[in-house]
Order: C-alpha cells, then structure tokens, then sequence
C-alpha cells in the first residue's frame, strides 16, 4: 500500500480526534461514491435500478472528489452501478489519483479483461471484484491470476445469500490460489430487493472455519457479527449518490442531505441537521446488515484493525502486483 504524503493524513487524524472528543462517528472516514446507477445486471438483492438517477457530468463529480479530498475521509470507493459505463472513467480515475486519499474501485464487468486495466492500474490503490451468483460471472474467477499481477491489491467481493453459503468456500480457495484477498458481504434487504439475508450464526461459523483453513484471505471483520447483534451499525461511512447528494444518516432509510459539489462535507457534519441524522441512525431497530455500516468501526479500532486488513498486507505468489 503507497504512502500518502503526511500532511494529507492530517484531516483524518483530525477527524478521528473530533469523533473521540464528541464520542460519535461525527466524522466518516470511507466514503462510497456511486458514479451512476446504470448496470449490466439484475441482482435480487440490490436495488439499484430502482433508484435510477441521471449521471453527474465530469467537472460535478470532481467537485464531489474535492470536497472528499478536503475531508477526513481516507478511502473513497468508485462503485455504481458498473463504473465502467462511464466514458470518462479514465479520466476520473487520473484526477481522483491527485486528490488526498486512497482509491478503491469497484467492478462486477464480465469484460474486465478488455478493459485497458494496465493503464487505469495506475491510478487505482485497491480493486474489488465483485463475483457471485446474483451478478451471473462466477467466470471472472479465472481472471483473477492476471489481475493479481497489476500493481494494486486485489479482492474479490462477494454477496453471499442464504442460499449460497455452501458455495462460499470454493470462493475463499480460488482467492487462495491466486493470491487475492476476499470480501464476503452478507445480502441486506433493501427496499425494492428480495429478502435474501443469510442465517448469521451459520455464516459466522462458515467464516471461522474458512478463516483457520485459509489464512489472511478475508477480509471481512469478525467485528461485523458482534455489531450486527447489538444493532450498532456506523456514520464512520458515507454513501454519496449518483446525483451527487450525500445519503445521511444512511442509503437503507433512502435519507438524502446535502448535495456534496456545492455543500463542503467537513462543514456540513458539524450542523444540527448532521446530528439529527446521527441520532436517526442510532435509535434505528431496522439493523439491516449492510455491511459497509456495521464492519467500518472494526477499521478504525485497534484491536481488530489488523485482523480486517492483514489480508492486503498478504504475500503474493511468484509475479503478484504491489
């Protein structure tokens, strides 16, 4: 994983202090960006060809990346949708290069080999490859010894469903064998989705036992259960739409706030309508499951930090990317 400069670390740090001062995630520190919801696929358990909005042009979503860049937030994710139906991806991804944070990018393309991935590796710090049976393209496995190779660090992500937990270990031993790490992410109802939520105890103890088989392959954090139990999921993580607006207190209420080109984020967390959805989320019963709300705490607590990401610190085989 590259180095940032120092003082690019410094929001966060600030954030993180604000959040220890005021004992609440005021401050997030991964934030999901869906640059359009257009998609190949049909999933069940997704919703987002039911939230259909117009793409921002390139000039809005730099604004977005700026005003992220300005804030505590250490990873953005460029996720859709298929970020890969925008024709100024590339261009996205050279300026998002330039602005003070990680890059995670987010794909499930059944042509992923045909994109010019040596070129766009450049500008990506994390790839997720998205592979399940709800996106069809279990084949994208078998790219997974060439992906390994480009200089970035690579996961695949994967939506297991109640129905397909038995499946899950062929998963984690294809990563394995390629020396790719794995995110498994439990199926959350969302509104306008099936139901396909797994049986929890069952799946923790799947991932236990594939964790002891398979060494610092998963990336997943034991801390998502413990949190899912107690209902304590986290602002700790942002999702901005594709409209540009920032979802607050979370995208599973549908709670829209500001509209993050022309409203700066830092600014706008320290407001009483930013408290109020905080407080929305915490007397929230619905505890959906998503897994991007309930694991985030494990990244920013020490004691399970290196559990969640020793598997990107992994030794790659013979020829792996950096």
């Amino acid at each position: 994983m590259r180095l940032l400069p120092l003082s690019w670390y410094l929001p966060t740090i600030h954030g993180l202090m604000g959040n220890l001062s005021a004992r609440s995630a005021v401050y997030p520190f991964y934030a999901s960006f869906k640059l359009t919801s257009r998609c190949h696929f049909g999933c069940p358990f997704c919703n987002v060809k039911q939230q259909r909005s117009a793409d921002l042009d390139t000039d809005e979503v730099k604004a977005v990346l700026r005003n992220l860049s300005r804030s505590p937030v250490l990873m953005t994710s460029f996720e859709g949708g298929e970020p890969f139906l925008r024709k100024d991806i590339g261009e996205l991804l050279r300026f998002a290069r330039t602005c003070k944070f990680y890059l995670l990018f987010t794909t499930s393309a059944r042509d992923l080999l045909d994109q010019p991935l040596d070129t766009y590796a450049k500008s990506i710090d994390f790839l997720h490859v998205s592979i399940d049976e709800g996106h069809d393209n279990l084949p994208l496995f078998d790219a997974l010894p060439r992906l390994v190779k480009l200089p970035l660090r690579v996961s695949v992500q994967t939506v297991v469903t109640r129905d397909t937990i038995d499946a899950l270990e062929e998963k984690v031993r294809r990563c394995h064998t390629a020396g790719a790490a794995i995110v498994v992410i439990p199926a959350t109802h969302m509104d306008g989705a099936d139901d396909c939520f797994p049986d929890v105890d069952r799946l923790e103890k799947t991932m236990l036992a594939l964790r002891r088989k398979y060494p610092a392959v998963i990336h997943t954090p034991q801390g998502y259960f413990k949190a899912y139990r107690r209902g304590a999921c986290s602002s700790a993580s942002i999702v901005i739409a594709p409209d540009g607006a920032l979802y607050y207190p979370c995208h599973i209420l549908n709670r829209k706030g500001p509209d993050l080109r022309t409203v700066d984020l830092t600014r706008w967390l320290a407001t009483p309508e930013a408290a109020e959805g905080r407080r929305m989320m915490k007397e929230c019963r619905r505890n959906c499951g998503w897994y991007q709300y309930y694991s985030i705490d494990s990244y920013t607590s020490i004691a399970s930090v290196w559990g969640a990401l020793r598997p990107a610190f992994r030794k790659r085989p013979a020829g792996g990317g950096g």
